[in-house]
């Protein structure tokens, strides 16, 4: 009897199971609050220790995973964000913000950034430095604490219900344990501070912060929502307290708030 043939749509069907296998470790990496020794990963991953090092080797090649030199510890590498971030920017409304960037940056003059929630919380996805900025200690990738950052406060207030609520909450409580800790005055200690908080920036529409992430640094953040009503990003924009006007009402709140509206509006959202 002659072989049996693999059907065609068994062949398109066919992939490399070591691809597969190895996938694991990433997903793991990536949903872990942070780098994680070896015996840990390859447990979580449901593999033997020495078969994930084994992949790890070849990952670490790759720059997909990297190994602290100290603690051993592993971490997912700068080729899983750059092809993290290029996911990213492929997004509708990521790419539709991007475009109306500059038209923005020349009627405010001050550094933009886009922002939406990843895998450990807000990360800055797109960043344009007006040429009079102060230098600014942040890149892509960087992910913003949610109590001290214009970006972070303004998911705290307006990302509702859904995908990283519980991950942001968690956020929040460590940050507030941080700062009853440090005796900060400018981020709340308590769930009644809190509270007034976000009842303020749901007020005027956006998250704002004055000298509390960078010493004179001031910024603002204006949420973008999608058609379902969820948080799709944050327009940022940030610049020296000198020059940077605070003011809910003034010229520049005003410009990111009608930039987000609009875009917001043109992904299908029919809001307030």
């Amino acid at each position: 009897m002659a072989p049996t043939s693999t059907p065609p749509e068994d062949k398109e069907r066919a992939g490399i199971q070591s691809v597969e296998v190895g996938f694991a470790l990433l997903d793991v990496l990536a949903q872990a609050p942070g780098p994680l020794m070896l015996r840990d990963l390859a447990a979580a991953a449901g593999m033997s220790a020495a078969k994930a090092h084994r992949y790890l080797v070849s990952f670490q090649r790759l720059g997909l995973v990297v190994q602290d030199s100290g603690n051993t510890r592993y971490e997912l590498g700068p080729a899983t964000l750059r092809l993290g971030l290029a996911t990213l920017s492929r997004l509708d409304a990521v790419k539709m913000a991007r475009e109306r960037l500059p038209a923005l940056m020349e009627q405010i003059g001050h550094t933009l950034a886009l922002a939406v929630w990843g895998n450990r919380g807000p990360t800055l996805v797109h960043w344009q430095e007006s040429p009079l900025a102060v230098p600014v200690n942040l890149r892509l990738g960087d992910v913003m604490p949610m109590l001290t950052s214009a970006t972070g406060r303004c998911f705290a207030a307006f990302m509702g219900h859904g995908i990283g609520v519980d991950q942001a909450r968690a956020m929040i409580e460590a940050e507030m344990a941080q700062a009853r800790k440090a005796g900060r005055h400018d981020v709340p200690h308590t769930p009644a501070q809190l509270d007034a908080l976000l009842r303020e920036l749901r007020q005027h529409g956006m998250g704002r912060v004055e000298n509390v992430l960078l010493p004179g640094i001031s910024g603002f953040c204006a949420p973008v929502f999608d058609a379902d009503g969820h948080l799709a990003l944050g327009v940022v924009s940030m610049g020296s307290s000198a020059t940077f006007s605070t003011d809910w009402n003034g010229p520049l709140a005003q410009a990111l708030k009608n930039m987000a509206k609009q875009l917001s509006a043109d992904l299908g959202w029919t809001g307030p």
